[in-house]
């Protein structure tokens, strides 16, 4: 190991999915860790490739790799396959990466710096307390804890409904605070984030317990250099439309996790309005824990103008997002605070308009309502929805283009990569500066767990 590496920080990652995941926690983490690799030495533990819920065969042999990506250590520990449409397959799933990781934690060197993400709901944050505490008592060195909030949970669990076991609920609220308690500090998604953490600590009395942890918001993010606009006739996005029928079609496509907090159902149903509409075509990419249900509905209802898309590697999506007219992005009714849907920023990145279902008050509203870069309406009006896809259809293009253009204008000024990553840096940075003021005034490091 050359004697630059000795001299950088050890900065140990928690991220269930990494690249070469297609997951959107995977890539903000790839990105993250490769934008601070110069800075810190790094180590990941993650699962191996899962994302679709199958293991390729090369990843079952061992229950440990050890792997380099870019610059970064990666510890992958394998898991079992999952039916994401099954409960106790997915708890199983969770359990197999928590546990392995816990044990892969004494095969990664000691850190001074611990970075968890919020995922699996409550675990992730476990993960990172563990870690800390590893570090402290088995490699006898204080590290600094840093908990980046994607989604809050069990406060997303509760909004659709996922569980009702007050007792589980209880434990998860309880667990998640305690991670959030032992963090040095937190970094979450979205301006109204802030605002759920501050609830997470208020006493009875209105006033704020001093428990809360230093709470920082850094905006997610899509990489611009690797999606960006496409004219509509470039060969791979006509080759794309082509390829799944949405040739001389008005497109209203929807992209990502076809997962349970985004009200999908119901928005099918919309959808289910426009069915003799020969001119519009909605294509949902992606997968998720839905996507069956979706897919039985439209069958059943005949929705010719529906289309199921697999996921599209890291490479393709700047083909996808490009062949849409205009793209989704929605959160269902209650998640306000709780989480900020990644989807947007690839919206803005290929300068196509968003149609919004998003609560008031929310980061992704206010950025939508800010650039005025398309139409948005709240969680639930369903006749709102119905409204704004017409608007949309009878649309002028060129007021389209201009709605486009305009979201993405500002993420080049206010949330690129280089931006955000740029503030995770200085954020990491500024925990190693205390850490080393801790041990010149005390003698010794860090504070206790």
């Amino acid at each position: 190991m050359s004697k630059k590496t000795d001299q950088k920080k050890k900065l140990l990652v928690y991220a269930n999915y990494y690249y070469p995941e297609l997951a959107s926690t995977a890539q903000l983490c790839t990105d993250i860790c490769e934008g601070l690799k110069d800075t810190f030495d790094i180590t990941v533990i993650c699962t191996v490739p899962c994302y679709t819920g199958t293991i390729p065969q090369e990843y079952r042999k061992k229950k440990y790799y050890r792997e380099e990506y870019n610059g970064v250590k990666v510890i992958r520990v394998r898991v079992p396959d999952v039916d994401k449409h099954s409960k106790k397959s997915r708890v199983k799933h969770i359990l197999a990466y928590f546990f392995r990781s816990v044990w892969a934690t004494f095969k990664a060197p000691g850190a001074d710096l611990i970075f968890a993400i919020s995922q699996p709901p409550v675990l992730g944050g476990m993960l990172g307390v563990i870690g800390k505490r590893i570090n402290l008592f088995f490699r006898f060195r204080r590290a600094k804890y840093i908990y980046n909030i994607q989604d809050y949970n069990p406060e997303q669990t509760i909004a659709v409904g996922y569980s009702k076991n007050k007792a589980v609920l209880k434990a998860m609220m309880a667990f998640d605070k305690h991670s959030c308690k032992v963090a040095d500090k937190v970094i979450v998604v979205g301006s109204d984030m802030v605002e759920t953490m501050k609830k997470r600590f208020t006493k009875r009395n209105g006033t704020l317990s001093k428990a809360m942890p230093e709470t920082e918001f850094i905006n997610n993010w899509m990489d611009h250099t690797q999606i960006y606009p496409l004219p509509r006739e470039h060969e791979k996005v006509a080759a794309f439309k082509q390829k799944y029928g949405l040739e001389n079609k008005f497109v209203i496509m929807y992209s990502g996790n076809i997962g349970l907090y985004y009200d999908l159902e119901n928005i099918m149903r919309v959808i289910g309005k426009f069915k003799d509409d020969s001119e519009v075509v909605f294509p949902f990419v992606g997968d998720g824990t839905l996507k069956q249900t979706l897919q039985e509905y439209v069958q059943e209802q005949g929705l010719k103008n529906v289309v199921f898309i697999p996921y599209q590697a890291k490479e393709e999506l700047i083909y996808s997002l490009n062949a849409a007219d205009v793209l989704w992005v929605v959160n269902a009714k209650g998640i306000k605070g709780i989480s900020c849907p990644s989807k947007l920023y690839g919206v803005l990145a290929v300068a196509k308009p968003v149609l919004g279902v998003l609560e008031e008050g929310t980061e992704a509203r206010n950025i939508v309502e800010k650039t005025q870069c398309g139409k948005v309406v709240s969680p639930g009006d369903y006749d709102g929805i119905e409204r704004i896809i017409r608007e949309l259809i009878a649309e002028n293009p060129d007021i389209l283009s201009e709605q486009g253009t305009r979201g993405y204008h500002y993420m080049l000024e206010n949330l690129t990569k280089d931006i955000s990553v740029a503030k995770y840096k200085k954020a990491l940075e500024a925990l190693v500066i205390a850490k080393r003021q801790e041990k010149n005034s005390c003698g010794h490091e860090g504070k206790t767990i």
